[in-house]
């Protein structure tokens, strides 16, 4: 740790990255070794790590070099099976960065905010080993390494739903593993297939590294796109996408809160990074042509969840079915395979874990007070509860993607890269904005607005704890709604190198773009709205006999505004 915080660029000797998914696991050995007796410590323990794994990240995301932010930097690269080309190979780029912060700070987060209810040894021990796994998804590097990751998170979660989850918790498990589980086992035969094929062609070592695949290119249009469906099918069960989506409601209704919030906030965004880090990357010609069927069925997940969320009685499977509507905006947006829908997903990715994995918190504090989550059962709470109420409406507002709210960015991104690349499918994928909005206003009109009756009308509001706990949440609500530079700028480099790779292996693909016409400076107008024309029109004209306009300079213009 010496060398770690004495290091003042990217090039450090110490392996913040490795450290980083090792530290976890290395708590959850730490909490299983300690005694029985003193189970006061569990908590603490798990605090711990998971505060300094984010302070890991908080320092990876200062040091991150904004320059080079399109490059992999902080990696770790060491022979794991070298026989069979496999290794430990680590890295971190703008695509991963702010996934990486975001799974830093929910998990302490959860920690700190929600006790275990029964058995807090093994419960806090399956959450540090939960993080380690998304941790290592985020950062490798190597498509082995990366499945092992992508499997692991399988276990934990699937124990805290099974054993601390509530109603038809084990249907809701074995429900979860087995979809993610067969989803997942078609993608190991396509990683096998894409090492094995590509040493084949090449006559070069086996390797399973991301970056050397990549580039490479060495599989034939049949077989990448093949290999690429056996990759979609196991990512779009992980996002999930519209139709293997009917684990989601099931296993977010009867996890136990901090389930539902990493569940939300993080695990979610594993199969949307995967299609993004992976998909896109390894076979670039097969994301084109299978990007028109990836945006329908993210459109029709975004009605269908809408729908199915404004139909719900139950609240925290009304916020279930709502993340299936947002993923939805972060596949079209992704498979607009353009800056502003890519940058757009990416957002939304850390947009939707933000202010979901908040709704998840905020849903679980009521069920605390109240033991029901029916909303018939419930209303009128912002009479007794003030603070929950205020709250839950900016957190909800952000969801609904309200203008000055993290939420709103985001959506308005993906929209603007898919009506540039699939303009249709962005127009009814816009109107699940709309949507949106009536099913969270409408809950949270009945559950927090009418008169408080019986148990309702003497709920306590929040502690000091749960309200320091929503501090974060409301920030990066705020902050990320009204000023994202800071995010976007980090990103845009690594989305934009990404684009240039898909442009580069793809015969006839360059980036959709929208046709928005002649751009007019804000000068320009001030001149046109003083003294007609104004000298700039006149020099770009060249001609006062003719006003007839350069098509082939103003396409020039748009491209560079563009």
């Amino acid at each position: 740790m010496t060398s770690l915080l004495a290091a003042s660029s990217a090039e450090v000797s110490f392996p913040v990255l490795t450290a980083m998914v090792i530290t976890p696991f290395l708590g959850a050995v730490l909490l299983m070794v300690l005694p029985n007796s003193r189970p006061e410590h569990f908590k603490q323990v798990a605090f711990l790590v998971s505060t300094l794994t984010a302070g890991m990240t908080a320092w990876v995301m200062v040091q991150f070099d904004t320059a080079h932010a399109g490059d992999f930097q902080f990696v770790d690269h060491y022979q794991w099976v070298e026989s069979l080309g496999i290794s430990w190979s680590l890295g971190l780029d703008g695509i991963s960065l702010w996934l990486v912060v975001l799974t830093g700070a929910l998990f302490p987060i959860a920690i700190l905010a929600i006790d275990a209810e029964h058995t807090p040894k093994p419960y806090y021990a399956w959450l540090l080993v939960l993080e380690a796994g998304c941790m290592g998804v985020f950062l490798a590097l190597d498509l082995f390494a990366f499945f092992v990751f992508f499997e692991i998170v399988l276990v934990p979660m699937y124990f805290l739903i099974g054993q601390w989850g509530h109603g038809e918790r084990a249907y809701a498990a074995t429900k979860f593993f087995i979809y993610t589980m067969m989803g997942s086992a078609l993608m190991l035969v396509g990683i096998i297939s894409t090492a094995v094929v590509t040493a084949s062609t090449t006559g070069n070592d086996l390797t399973f590294g991301l970056v050397e695949l990549a580039e490479t290119q060495a599989l034939s249009q049949n077989a990448a796109r093949w290999i690429f469906l056996s990759f979609a099918l196991a990512f779009a069960v992980k996002v999930p996408l519209f139709p293997v989506h009917t684990w989601l409601p099931d296993a977010h209704t009867n996890a136990p809160t901090a389930g539902s919030v990493i569940l939300a906030g993080v695990m979610l965004k594993l199969g949307t990074y995967g299609f993004l880090r992976f998909g896109i990357y390894l076979f670039p010609e097969a994301a084109v042509y299978f990007a028109p069927v990836l945006v329908a069925l993210g459109t029709i997940g975004i009605l269908y969840g809408a729908i199915a969320a404004t139909m719900q009685r139950d609240l925290k499977r009304l916020v279930a079915y709502s993340s299936v509507a947002h993923l939805g905006f972060i596949v079209i947006g992704t498979f607009a395979l353009n800056t502003e829908g890519i940058e757009g997903g990416l957002l939304q990715m850390v947009n939707h874990g933000v202010s979901t994995g908040a709704l998840f918190l905020l849903v679980g504090m009521i069920y605390e007070r109240r033991h029901t989550r029916e909303i018939s059962e419930l209303g009128g709470l912002q009479k007794p509860a003030p603070m929950l109420a205020g709250v839950f409406m900016v957190v909800m507002l952000s969801s609904i993607g309200l203008p000055g709210l993290n939420g709103f960015v985001g959506e308005f991104l993906t929209l603007i890269g898919a009506f540039a690349a699939h303009r249709w499918w962005a127009i009814v994928a816009a109107s699940g904005v709309i949507i949106a909005a009536l099913y969270l206003l409408w809950a949270y009109q009945r559950v927090f607005h009418g008169p408080a009756e019986g148990d309702n009308a003497t709920m306590p509001d929040l502690t000091i704890r749960e309200g320091l706990t929503m501090v974060p949440f409301l920030a990066a609500i705020v902050f990320m709604g009204v000023y994202p530079k800071p995010v976007i700028e980090r990103m845009e480099p690594a989305v934009d190198a990404l684009i240039v790779h898909v442009e580069t292996h793809v015969d006839d693909f360059s980036e959709p773009v929208a046709d928005i016409g002649p751009v007019v400076e804000l000068g320009d107008l001030a001149e046109i709205g003083g003294t007609g024309h104004g000298d700039s029109h006149a020099d770009e004209s060249h001609d006062d006999d003719s006003h007839d306009v350069d098509t082939e300079s103003h396409g020039d213009e748009e491209g560079e505004h563009d």
